[in-house]
């Protein structure tokens, strides 16, 4: 057993297309070991077939309990290489066991430039990178000096965050009252000036030497605060052309905050007018959703067999070249289409992926059904959306 590698992995079930790596991990030879909270019998049959074992704690926020567990794999299969999540929520618990158990990756040490926004922005700036202004504030007090020198609006939100979740745009004094009296007191809360530019991505996976083997980028039709705030249908898409700036940026933040055999999800804001491309947050975890499983449909690959190739071998096997852009678009369940999903599935054809049902949890970003398409040209992609997303 000794020469297997033994990688445990921390919630393994969740989100429910992330399986596939356990699939990959155990397909190659790996010992498979998860650990999770649901009891066994409610894991996918897919997902038993491909652990070697599983280890049930009852609280997955007890660390005295899921040490025990991972003390129990290294004392039945020796040596723990890996422990991966590949989940935000889990990125802390993850670097735990990871020092505890002195396993390769991010360290409790790593988590504070990593997890809070006033930290990632000081990395950022060591890189001679300009950031929105910002800053972190305690008392009411404080929040109302610091929305006075930032200027109306603004956007405040968790300090340690995933997502647009609790995340608000504040307009005039008012509206920072009112959200002053309504706020967490356990939530540590920075604010920002409001940044009129267009959300873009850079994501992909870094080898164990921190280089790049794999880039994707991502542009949505709307800021996601704004979805969720408004209600309103979404689309984001994979571009087959990548913006030579964006790219080198990528580069630097991957560098920066020493990514290293993992993925990453970083977010910059274009600005509108000049098209700057200035940096927002870092994200060391692939990008949420169904875009993993995107940049498959991009580029004919399987990202999850990839991964595993770097873990084992430290090499990316697939060749990236991007024939097609690739699109979700999302329908909601209060918005009157003009078009059944039989419809569109016609419509579309050949350039169809996939309609999936979209889980409560998510729905509110990504609508009740998620529509997944692909083409070469961005007209096309254009005319399917409009198709997909037009109202009676």
């Amino acid at each position: 057993m000794a020469d297997k590698l033994n990688f445990v992995m921390i919630s393994p079930h969740f989100p429910a297309n992330f399986e596939t790596f356990a699939h990959r991990l155990y397909e190659s030879g790996i010992n498979t070991l998860g650990i999770a909270d649901v009891p066994y019998e409610q894991l996918s049959e897919g997902l038993r077939q491909h652990l070697t074992e599983y280890y049930r704690v009852d609280d997955m926020q007890d660390y005295d309990e899921v040490y025990r567990a991972v003390g129990y794999f290294a004392h039945k299969y020796g040596r723990i290489d890996r422990v991966e999540s590949h989940n935000e929520f889990w990125l802390e618990l993850d670097a735990s066991l990871r020092t505890d158990f002195n396993v390769f990756g991010f360290k409790n040490e790593d988590m504070l430039a990593i997890k809070t926004k006033r930290q990632m922005k000081e990395v950022f700036r060591r890189q001679g990178l300009k950031v929105a202004a910002g800053d972190t504030f305690k008392t009411d007090q404080e929040a109302k000096e610091l929305a006075q020198k930032l200027g109306f609006p603004i956007i405040v939100k968790p300090n340690s965050g995933v997502g647009a979740s609790d995340t608000y745009k504040l307009k005039t004094a008012e509206e920072l009252d009112l959200f002053l009296a309504s706020r967490s007191a356990h939530v540590d809360y920075i604010m920002e000036e409001f940044v009129d530019g267009d959300i873009i991505t850079f994501d992909g996976l870094a080898d164990h030497d921190g280089k790049i083997v794999f880039y994707s980028s991502l542009e949505h039709s709307e800021a996601v605060l704004d979805t969720v705030v408004n209600g309103t249908d979404m689309y984001y898409f994979l571009p087959r052309e990548i913006d030579p700036k964006l790219v080198a940026l990528g580069k630097k933040c991957v560098s920066a905050f020493n990514i290293k055999e993992r993925f990453f999800h970083f977010e910059f804001f274009c600005i509108r007018e000049t098209g700057e491309i200035i940096p927002l947050e870092v994200n060391c975890r692939p990008p949420g959703g169904l875009t993993i499983d995107m940049w498959n449909y991009a580029n004919d690959f399987d990202i999850f067999k990839e991964y595993v190739n770097v873990v084992k071998e430290n090499h990316f096997k697939a060749d990236s070249h991007r024939p097609y852009n690739v699109f979700y678009i999302s329908r909601r369940d209060d918005m009157n289409y003009k078009h059944s999903l039989d419809e569109v599935r016609q419509y579309f054809g050949q350039h169809l992926v996939s309609i999936t049902s979209v889980p409560g949890v998510f729905s509110a970003i990504m609508g009740k059904d998620g529509i997944i398409g692909r083409c070469p040209e961005r007209e096309t992609m254009r005319d399917l959306i409009r198709f997909a997303q037009e109202k009676v």
